[in-house]
Formats: structure tokens, C-alpha cells, sequence
């Protein structure tokens, strides 16, 4: 059965029964460390932008068609990258969604400038690129190095279809890419408050 078939499934069964296997963290200390280490990086779903989606008019090149980080959600980027550092990261290859509200987030953890990567994008409005998209960023994945702590910055759909698992604004999902080029998530490290 192919990969994303397999997540699909996972994450329908997750969902039925309330419930996945990873927790949240209660020390992400563990989580932070295996960043640092090479065959590792983080999903991390942008910061508090109320709000579902985005509106009707809605242009990529356009911040104010698009839903945005609030105060909270400024403070949650910039107390992630807080953390990041506290537990020794302080340098990282950050990619991000070329939406607004993930290059804020990513602008504002304080590592060099991200990297727009378009396989990041959400397809919250269209599901029919979920498949390709993963699989995408997958193949990408497997050709990266990850030898430097890597952040991707990316939406909540992108982040269930690649990990089968639900991540909560400004949440990380620390992901290990196995030998054998699949990927294995490893834990939640939760909202920096």
C-alpha cells in the first residue's frame, strides 16, 4: 500500500477512536535534542492566526486577503524561537509556506531569513492536492541532508497528511527520517504560551 494511502488510513483510524499515539510533550527537552541531530526536522504549524481557512478573496501575494498572526500568535513565534535556542538550536534551516501568516511565523522564531517553499502550502481549499503534495514534500525530504536543524513552517492539513497527527497552533511535530527514507514522528512539542 503506498505511503500516503497508509497516513490516509492512520489518520481516519486515529480520528475514529479520539485519541493518536503521540502525546504533547510535557518535557520537550528529549524532542529539542533529536532536532538538533542529523536525519531530523520539526513541522511546525504557523502561530495563532484566528480564524479557519481563508477568505473568499484570498491572494498568496497579499497579506491583507489572508488570516494573520495576532499579538498572541507574534508572541507564540517568537517564544518557539526562544525555546529553539534555550535548548542549544541556535542556528536552523527554516522553510516556509508563501503564506503570510507562516512567513510571519518563520520570520519571527529569529534564525536567518526562510525559504518559500510552495510544498508547503496549505491545500486546506483543495484536498485533491493532498496526495501529490505529500508525496512531494517526501521526495524533497528524503534529498535534503538534515544535518542542520530544520524548520518547516507549514499548515495544520499539511502536517495531518504528512504525520497523522493533529497539530494545534505553533505546535512542532519533530519528524526522524529513517534509513530506509520513510519518516517517523516522534513527539509534539506543544504552544509556546
Amino acid at each position: 500500500m503506498p505511503l500516503f494511502l497508509q497516513r490516509k488510513l492512520l489518520l481516519i483510524v486515529l480520528c475514529l477512536i479520539g485519541t493518536t499515539s503521540l502525546v504533547r510533550a510535557a518535557d520537550v527537552h528529549p524532542l529539542l535534542e533529536a532536532l538538533a541531530t542529523e536525519n531530523h526536522f520539526a513541522l511546525l504549524r504557523h502561530a495563532l492566526a484566528p480564524g479557519t481557512g481563508d477568505p473568499a478573496d484570498f491572494d498568496v501575494a497579499d497579506c491583507t486577503t489572508q488570516r494573520n498572526l495576532n499579538e498572541t500568535g507574534r508572541s507564540q513565534a517568537v517564544n518557539i524561537g526562544q525555546t529553539l535556542r534555550d535548548s542549544g538550536i541556535d542556528q536552523a534551516l527554516v522553510f516556509s509556506s508563501q503564506w503570510c501568516r507562516c512567513q510571519d511565523t518563520a520570520s519571527l522564531l529569529g534564525f536567518d531569513t526562510a525559504t518559500d517553499n510552495p510544498i508547503l502550502n496549505s491545500f486546506f481549499r483543495n484536498r485533491d492536492r493532498s496526495e501529490l503534495q505529500t508525496l512531494a514534500l517526501e521526495q524533497w525530504l528524503s534529498d535534503m541532508t538534515l544535518k542542520t536543524p530544520t524548520i518547516l513552517v507549514t499548515h495544520q492539513v499539511n502536517i495531518s497528511a504528512f504525520a497523522g497527527v493533529y497539530a494545534s497552533s505553533g505546535d512542532m511535530v519533530i519528524i526522524k527520517r529513517n534509513e530506509d527514507a520513510t519518516f517517523t514522528a516522534l513527539g509534539i512539542v506543544p504552544t509556546a504560551p
